[in-house]
């Protein structure tokens, strides 16, 4: 409802955030000039990090939200952004001063500017809250809106929008198409006449916007009020829950000039989800130089112990049900894949899942690479191709896919594949399905990258302990 002034305020925000970094750098090193610190090379040396440094910087502030409106952020908020996008920023730029073993920038020079940016970008938001609340109370900024419906969908889009009187909204009146409902008072606001009432009404008041609260049996009438609203030149909205469905975002695309309503049963969003590949690449292909002798190792191993191929390829089910091949190392004797349907009466398992705590086709060296998760280890080349993601729901073979016996189970296709995940830190094979299934949704609806850290971080010592592998 307030993106053009939104727009506004990210851009003004922007150009200030970029001035006051390259000043904040500026100054930094005007410090340690004073100071007499002479631990890095010219100002000319220094500066041409500042491209770097303010790509880096504006991806994330977007990231961590340092641009949310003054309507819905508070001081804090502001403040808890910005510490963790320039801490962040200022632990990478270090990170790849050491790596590219690059002395000739000062590092107490990028920390005193860390410092010294996170003050001047929290002085500037608190700066423009006070300026933007100032506004509200002088009355400027004010959205006046007109709702045409008067039931409970109106009445709860009005209380809705009455918490956001006091940053500047108001609501200047219903349409309904009951004529004898004109007069009445809802929510503090009186209903000004029916849907025919329209023009004349959008003539004679000041109104920004009008909002549809109506039920799908009068979307009939939509056509005349977007007439009029197009003609007063004043913005039209309409609420989009006419489908009685539970999603976790919507929103409107543009195909050609057709608009299309889009309900997403999950919140991703591509900034955050290009972050977690980026990751995903860079955590990957450091480690491949501890990775690649440890396969080695493994692979002999493997070979040693008995007949068959070092690897174990199979279909598993992706994102959005697409089928591709995963890599583990062997851990079972040759062929004993293909034994596991006279296996079936000694499934342990509830649900679609297979599982045997003593299976009989498990050789010496698998049983210790399936304790400690080593057999896993290949789907790292997965995770580089971009068929899986280092935290996400584990892929599932087509047989345990094809034995799902509810709708909702298939929402774990709606987010890439992982190695680990929730499960793997509550319990691992000793969960039963039911709870899998329940740690994979609440991994879904409640993902971010602070949580794939955090999982990450709690996988290691359950591997290392071993703990419900099977």
């Amino acid at each position: 409802m307030f993106e053009e002034k939104l727009k506004q305020f990210k851009h003004a925000m922007l150009v200030l955030d970029i001035l006051f970094t390259i000043g904040s750098f500026s100054f930094a090193y005007a410090i340690r000039e004073l100071l007499g610190i002479f631990d890095g090379d010219s100002f000319f040396s220094h500066i041409s990090l500042l491209p770097l440094i303010v790509a880096v910087w504006g991806f994330f502030l977007f990231y961590f939200e340092a641009y949310r409106s003054p309507r819905n952020a508070s001081f804090f908020t502001y403040a808890w952004a910005i510490i963790r996008a320039v801490v962040t920023g200022i632990v990478l730029l270090l990170a790849l001063l050491y790596i590219l073993d690059i002395h000739y920038v000062s590092r107490p020079v990028v920390i005193a500017f860390g410092l010294v940016n996170i003050l001047t970008l929290i002085l500037t938001r608190v700066a423009f809250t006070l300026y933007f609340k100032e506004s509200v109370l002088r009355g400027e900024n004010h959205l006046k809106v007109l709702i045409v419906g008067t039931g409970n969908r109106a009445r709860t889009l009005a209380e809705t929008l009455m918490e956001k009187t006091k940053l500047g909204l108001k609501i200047v009146g219903y349409l309904d198409p009951d004529a004898s409902l004109a007069g009445a008072q809802i929510a503090g606001s009186p209903v000004l006449g029916t849907i025919d009432d329209i023009t004349s009404i959008l003539k004679n008041h000041v109104i920004d916007e009008v909002i549809l609260a109506v039920p799908r049996a009068m979307i009939s009438d939509v056509d005349r009020i977007a007439l009029s609203c197009e003609e007063e030149g004043v913005k039209l909205r309409m609420m989009a829950d006419v489908f009685d469905v539970h999603v976790a975002r919507m929103r409107l695309v543009e195909l050609g000039n057709i608009p299309l309503l889009t309900l997403e049963p999950v919140a991703l969003d591509e900034w955050k989800l290009l972050a977690k590949r980026v990751f995903d690449i860079v955590t990957v292909t450091l480690s491949l130089p501890l990775i690649l002798p440890l396969m080695g190792a493994i692979a002999i191993a493997v070979k040693w112990d008995s007949r068959g191929p070092v690897f174990f390829t199979q279909d598993r089910v992706g994102l959005s049900k697409r089928v591709f091949r995963m890599f583990k190392f062997r851990t079972m004797i040759e062929g004993g894949d293909q034994m596991q349907e006279e296996l079936e009466h000694l499934n342990e398992a509830k649900g679609p899942i297979f599982k045997i705590a003593n299976d009989p086709r498990i050789t010496k060296v698998g049983k210790f690479l399936r304790k400690t998760s080593l057999d896993e280890v290949p789907q790292l080349f997965n995770v580089l191709r971009g068929e899986m993601s280092l935290v996400g729901p584990r892929p599932m073979s087509l047989r345990d896919v094809d034995l799902f016996d509810r709708g909702i189970q298939r929402k774990r296709f709606s987010v890439k594949p992982g190695l680990t995940c929730i499960w793997q830190i509550s319990g691992r094979s000793s969960l039963p399905f039911t709870k899998w299934l329940e740690l994979d949704l609440q991994y879904i609806e409640n993902w971010s990258f602070g949580l794939d850290i955090l999982i990450l971080l709690k996988t290691i010592p359950v591997v290392l302990k071993g703990t419900g592998a099977v």
